[in-house]
């Protein structure tokens, strides 16, 4: 089989990794993958501009053995000299895959996707080294098919208010494609659906952090529609999992990750006022209809079947967690073991506008 098809067994216990080069690591993802990297002992240069990143999301890692954090935009030039490695493993998650970061910054989000994404791999290449691109829902754009396999090829408007997002994520993956095809390199995609937990930004455009926020300052939680919409969720740490299991395979086809829960905005927003003792009121704002949009519902059947991954985080926990972390430890659950290794894992809005109404 060709290299396109190319899936060994689910990778060993222990990490195959000396040192690993996290781009975007500052991020909310990122974040979390250089602190389960440095829990499996593994040295970690993490790079990031903090355009869409934040220091203090790392700042808990800066004490640990090889933990390094180099602040550098991806898309300069001199990316490749300034990243000395050498780097077994590259995780590339420095393409934006908030919405409201991409559509605040469209040239550097289109930037990341293709210069960065080019350098990147040339770092991989230079050092033979696997590289795994974390790719993001928004490539299949606005699904006819539900739920999405990978060999979707979706439904996408180039010149959309989402487009950069969109393209930037397609760009990427055609870069990492034509690199495998063209020098060999080690590469591999995942493509994520819903991912949510601690460290996330209130401002980012996604579900969560924003119904969070809301309710922590007291201030209505507004929905879009009647609140029938739904979003498909999964836990940060289920989604570390999966792209670890993935970065220690030789997969080089997309894979999806993601679905674990389907719940819809009015039950989200009223376990998270629960949840916080809040008491802010749900309102709904615009024409009731059916629902509106759909969020994007993967398939995840080929990780599945080829890595056993699955995941184990329900909605209310990750919840439970999420909040947490925003408000000290009553309401955390605690760290839970990663299943790649048996560790132990280390804005206040303004009030409705016209047209909002209880839900």
């Amino acid at each position: 089989m060709g290299p396109t098809g190319t899936f060994p067994a689910a990778p060993a216990a222990r990490p195959p990794w000396g040192r690993a080069l996290v781009t975007g690591g500052a991020g909310f993802l990122g974040s979390h993958l250089c602190e389960r990297l440095t829990c499996l002992g593994v040295a970690v240069d993490c790079v990031d501009n903090l355009s869409t990143g934040r220091a203090e999301n790392i700042a808990p890692l800066a004490a640990r053995p090889g933990f390094r954090f180099l602040e550098h935009d991806l898309t300069r030039p001199d990316s490749v000299a300034a990243l000395p490695g050498p780097y077994d493993l590259v995780l590339h998650c420095a393409c934006p895959a908030a919405p409201a970061d991409c559509r605040r910054l469209p040239l550097e989000t289109l930037d990341a996707g293709s210069a960065g994404t080019r350098h990147a791999l040339a770092v991989a290449r230079r050092d033979r080294a696997r590289l795994l691109f974390t790719s993001a829902s928004a490539v299949y754009g606005d699904p006819l098919v539900s739920p999405q396999r990978e060999d979707y090829r979706g439904n996408v408007d180039p010149v959309g208010p989402d487009s950069a997002r969109a393209e930037a994520h397609r760009f990427a993956e055609a870069l990492v494609t034509a690199h495998v095809a063209a020098h060999g390199t080690d590469a591999g995609i995942v493509r994520l659906f819903g991912t949510y937990g601690p460290r996330m930004r209130a401002d980012d455009g996604r579900p969560v952090p924003a119904l969070v926020a809301r309710a922590l300052a007291g201030a209505p939680v507004t929905l879009t529609g009647d609140g029938r919409r739904t979003h498909c969720l999964c836990y940060v740490d289920d989604v570390v999992d999966g792209v670890l299991l993935v970065a220690a395979s030789r997969s080089v086809r997309p894979v999806n990750l993601g679905g674990g829960d389907v719940v819809t905005e009015a039950e989200l927003a009223r376990r998270v006022i629960e949840l916080t003792g809040s008491t802010s009121r749900v309102m709904c704002v615009g024409a009731a209809a059916d629902g509106g949009p759909r969020d994007h519902l993967p398939d995840t059947g080929l990780v599945r079947e080829l890595f056993g991954w699955a995941p184990v985080t329900g909605w209310e926990e990750g919840l439970r967690r999420t909040i947490g972390h925003r408000t000290g430890p009553a309401l955390d659950g605690g760290p839970v073991p990663g299943r790649y290794e048996d560790i132990a894992a280390g804005s206040a809005a303004a009030g409705p506008g016209p047209g909002c109404r209880p839900c």
